[in-house]
């Protein structure tokens, strides 16, 4: 239960730093995703979902 807390508080301190260093680019961000199509939209989703497991599967193996 305590990885669930960390893994969201990890996710809260990036988004966050996004917003706070650079609000614009994440404006322009949110104005190209609007363009996609729906398609393309979910596409973009399983990516960063293939990314992030990724990433889990790199730290457990890291031992973290």
């Amino acid at each position: 239960m305590a990885m669930i807390f960390l893994a969201l508080g990890l996710v809260f301190i990036v988004e966050g730093l996004a917003y706070v260093l650079a609000p614009s680019l994440v404006e322009r961000l949110l104005q190209m995703m609007r363009q996609l199509g729906l398609q393309e939209r979910r596409q973009v989703g399983a990516v960063a979902m293939v990314l992030g497991l990724i990433l889990l599967w790199i730290a457990f193996l890291l031992g973290v």
